[in-house]
């Protein structure tokens, strides 16, 4: 009888050794796959509270929202608790997730911050957002840095973290004022935007500038062409990023999730508005893929869902594709779902419910089967 060599028969035991680890290695990749593959694509809208609504009108909203495909409410009471709660139970009642929609940095007609005017951010021209406010009237940015300010914000996260039966309190304006306009809106304005002009370039307060200058030993004031210069683009990322970190603190103490409304993708945020969502300790992310305001077409969607994706490859936080619902007709809208679904969105968000068409409402319905 031959006798099996000693290295060949250790190998034969080893290899018989590893078959369950494999095989269980293997299960569970199957697991993972199967889980991620069934969780539900998530339809969300976005709408603003109106307080001469009656309770049962905005039963008969969220039943219609539910009825036809919508999974989660994002709302808008100008972040005041009280009418949060009061509109909380009507929705979960209906079967939607309620999520807790806020203005952060820009905070127009904030009557506590209005009492500080050393809060607000300051453009390279050293003109205050207090008084003077770029493009429109309810920009009214507060800075970022100042501790007062900062403090103020994540106390508002915090009384809206604090109300039961909401799944997230959402940030909307989370960023700085727009250094560039969106191409398509340009016209509106009439404006020209081929380099980072003085009046739409912020924060220059005191504040601001001595952080920065105590970290890295120079004044942006002072700086030749300070578009280019990395330090201060990126002292201004990190402002941002700390007031979402703060925030996502405070919602974990209520066990809360914390989602926001972004520029469509990492690398065009960062360009355009001071915006790196992609390096945030955050949940969710609704990026607002609005074509038509960047004079693309619908494919462009699926563009900008798959470049997010992409950038939050490694990361827990999900992506949902936000859009613009005015001028889509029913079809748009359908061929925008796909494009999200293709592209690997976990859900897609609809801006807004007071603009929604009896059509979209059925194409988003008809989504879903």
């Amino acid at each position: 009888m031959k006798t099996i060599p000693a290295m060949l028969l250790l190998s034969l035991i080893l290899n018989i050794s590893c078959q369950p680890t494999i095989k269980k290695e293997e299960e569970t990749v199957k697991k993972e796959i199967t889980h991620t593959e069934n969780v539900p694509f998530k339809y969300w809208i976005w709408i603003t509270a109106d307080t001469s609504k009656t309770d049962q009108e905005y039963t008969n909203e969220f039943k219609k929202y539910k009825t036809n495909g919508i999974d989660a409410v994002l709302i808008n009471t100008g972040a005041n608790a009280q009418t949060l709660k009061k509109l909380t139970p009507l929705a979960v009642k209906e079967g939607l997730e309620v999520h807790a929609w806020m203005f952060t940095m820009n905070r127009p007609g904030d009557s506590i911050a209005l009492q500080h005017p050393e809060w607000y951010t300051v453009s390279r021209e050293g003109k205050s957002c207090y008084d003077t406010r770029p493009y429109v009237d309810y920009y009214q940015w507060l800075c970022p840095t100042r501790k007062e300010s900062r403090a103020h914000v994540l106390g508002l996260v915090e009384n809206l973290a604090k109300v039961d039966g909401i799944t997230s309190v959402h940030l909307d304006y989370i960023r700085f004022s727009d250094v560039f306009l969106p191409i398509g809106l340009l016209p509106k304005y009439n404006l020209v935007q081929e380099e980072e002009l003085p009046q739409f370039d912020f924060c220059y307060c005191n504040v601001c500038i001595n952080t920065f200058e105590k970290e890295h030993h120079k004044n942006p004031k002072e700086i030749k062409n300070v578009a280019i210069d990395m330090e201060w683009k990126q002292f201004r990322l990190n402002q941002i990023k700390k007031v979402v970190d703060e925030a996502y603190e405070i919602t974990r103490k209520y066990d809360k999730k914390l989602t926001a409304a972004v520029f469509p993708y990492p690398e065009m945020a960062d360009h355009m508005v001071r915006q790196r969502w992609d390096k945030w300790k955050i949940d969710e992310v609704l990026p607002m893929v609005y074509n038509n305001f960047y004079n693309e077409e619908t494919n462009w969607i699926g563009f900008v869902t798959r470049q997010g994706v992409k950038d939050l490859e490694g990361k827990s936080t999900k992506l949902h594709t936000g859009i613009y619902l005015p001028p889509m007709t029913a079809e748009n809208v359908s061929t925008a779902i796909q494009l999200a679904k293709d592209n690997g969105a976990s859900g897609i968000a609809f801006f807004d419910g007071n603009a929604i068409t009896p059509e979209q409402l059925e194409a988003i319905k008809k989504s879903k089967k």
